[in-house]
């Protein structure tokens, strides 16, 4: 049996179109290309600042548990059964908020759907690491969402990322929504 090529996305598929949706998306490079804002190069979290005040940080996967949980003496391991590995992270330390920001990219039907639905799942796990640090600080979930998921059949997950009070933004977010006023 010849298998049809993938041209939905999907495994390999996903990586390449996957990989390209989040350079697109990256919130570093978008913040750099602005000339009011300045990131440090530190290794593993970026110290990000507005008109050379520091306003929050940024980190993602499995340096959000070495560079930020570690240091605000949350034990991981203690907490939660395993490393849930987030595609972004920016800690607010202004408004003392930290975004949890996945992405997700589609060209087809495909697993991405099930994944949406895992939201309030996934809010509570990263509450419950962040309600052990040091600092205190509020959680909030969002999706990053391609262009895909503009399409009338996503309505109804649409309308329960709602209602567990998770956000989803297509192609882009506001600075506003992650407490940043410029």
């Amino acid at each position: 049996m010849i298998r049809k090529p993938n041209i939905h996305g999907g495994g390999f598929n996903t990586n390449i179109h996957g990989l390209n949706f989040e350079k697109r998306t990256d919130f570093l490079t978008s913040l750099q290309e602005h000339p009011y804002f300045k990131i440090d190069n530190i290794t593993g979290i970026k110290n990000i600042y507005y008109k050379k005040n520091l306003i929050g940080r940024y980190t993602e996967k499995k340096n959000f548990y070495k560079y930020f949980l570690i240091k605000e003496g949350v034990k991981w391991t203690e907490v939660v059964s395993k490393q849930y590995l987030p595609d972004a992270v920016f800690i607010n330390d202004i408004n003392k908020t930290i975004y949890i920001i996945e992405k997700k990219y589609q060209q087809g039907p495909g697993s991405v759907d099930e994944k949406l639905q895992t939201c309030d799942f996934k809010k509570k796990i990263y509450k419950k690491l962040i309600d052990n640090c040091k600092h205190s600080y509020k959680t909030e979930y969002y999706y990053l969402l391609s262009d895909w998921f503009k399409r009338d059949e996503y309505t109804d997950v649409k309308k329960y990322i709602r209602s567990v009070n998770c956000k989803f933004f297509i192609n882009r977010i506001d600075l506003s929504e992650l407490g940043i006023k410029i």
